[in-house]
């Protein structure tokens, strides 16, 4: 191994406590894995073992995976967001960061509500950033949790890699019980790729700095696509029960608005009638509403893989747009 290479990782061994925790069970899982990053990533061998005997395996991490926000109904989903708490914050955020979003807005096409609303809903704008060691999420997810293990092992080589790219002791930073981080909430795969250095200052900060955040947000979207100045959703109507052949699975747009129309649901007049779009339901207490979402509502379900996640999103950054253009002019 390079001594520039050594030299970088041994922070690796000098930062570690010495007190073992809970280790991790699946011993021949981490060898595997240890043997990876070395062989392709050049890590060291003893500093990887003594960072795992660090890690502390949390039963409460896989209960928590068993059960998220997302597999309620839409009108109790949507209570958790809709509150005036991530309102009147995301207003307050917006005044504080104006500049920054606003320029943000110009340099990437996303809309600084859309910004807002993310942040809000992620971490209610940096309030509720996670508990647990990111590396205790990630290793009890990978060698624990079997479901969904080959997933949280690239985010753990990920979160390894970014370490050592962004000079952070891996012990120390902070997160959900999934291991994403910061205001934005970005798993290490995203902090790697998405992840802005607004100011020009040599650290992508999205744990407290809001300007890196809010473009990084933005560069999120717009890598995924995001059509400036686009509609994102409408909420339709529809005649009869052929509608129902639309409600399929997944969430890209998937069929034009002729074609919905031929189903008997009525599409605003200012979707031109061969934009492709993805017809969903939301559960209310009594029926279900209908809406359409355009390409830009599936950029959104590119953050969170929900179409709950994304219409939540949406309706907050519209009531906090209201707020803050009313706060603006009062």
């Amino acid at each position: 191994m390079h001594k520039l290479l050594i030299a970088s990782l041994i922070f690796l061994s000098t930062v570690i406590s010495p007190l073992a925790q809970a280790e991790i069970d699946d011993q021949v899982a981490v060898q595997k894995f240890t043997g990876k990053m070395v062989d392709q990533h050049q890590f060291a061998a003893d500093a990887l073992a003594k960072l795992f005997k660090s890690v502390e395996i949390k039963p409460n991490i896989i209960a928590a995976m068993t059960r998220p926000a997302e597999g309620m109904p839409w009108y109790k989903y949507r209570k958790i967001f809709m509150r005036d708490s991530r309102i009147q914050g995301g207003v307050k955020f917006w005044q504080k960061n104006q500049a920054s979003l606003k320029l943000t807005a110009q340099r990437y096409g996303v809309p600084e509500e859309i910004i807002v609303a993310i942040i809000g809903v992620e971490t209610l704008y940096g309030e509720r950033t996670g508990g647990h060691r990111v590396i205790d999420a990630l290793a009890t997810l990978a060698f624990d949790y079997p479901k969904r293990s080959k997933f949280f092992l690239s985010e753990l080589e990920q979160f390894l890699l970014l370490c050592r790219e962004e000079k952070i002791n891996p012990l120390e930073p902070m997160g959900s019980y999934a291991g994403a981080m910061g205001m934005p909430q970005f798993m290490p795969s995203s902090y790697r790729h998405y992840a802005v250095d607004f100011e020009g200052d040599m650290k992508r900060d999205i744990w407290h700095n809001p300007a890196d955040t809010i473009a990084s947000v933005a560069n999120y979207f717009a890598k995924h696509h995001w059509q400036t100045g686009q509609d994102i959703a409408f909420v339709v109507q529809a005649n009869g029960d052929k509608y129902k052949q639309a409600l399929t699975k997944g969430l890209s747009p998937n069929m034009t608005v002729k074609q919905l129309q031929n189903l008997g649901v009525q599409v605003p007049k200012q979707v031109a009638a061969q934009e492709r779009v993805r017809l969903l339901s939301f559960e209310q207490e009594h029926g279900d509403d209908l809406w359409i979402g355009l390409n830009n509502f599936y950029v959104i379900t590119r953050y969170n893989h929900s179409p709950l996640y994304a219409m939540a999103v949406f309706q907050l950054s519209a009531v906090i747009k209201q707020q803050y253009r009313l706060a603006s002019h009062g």
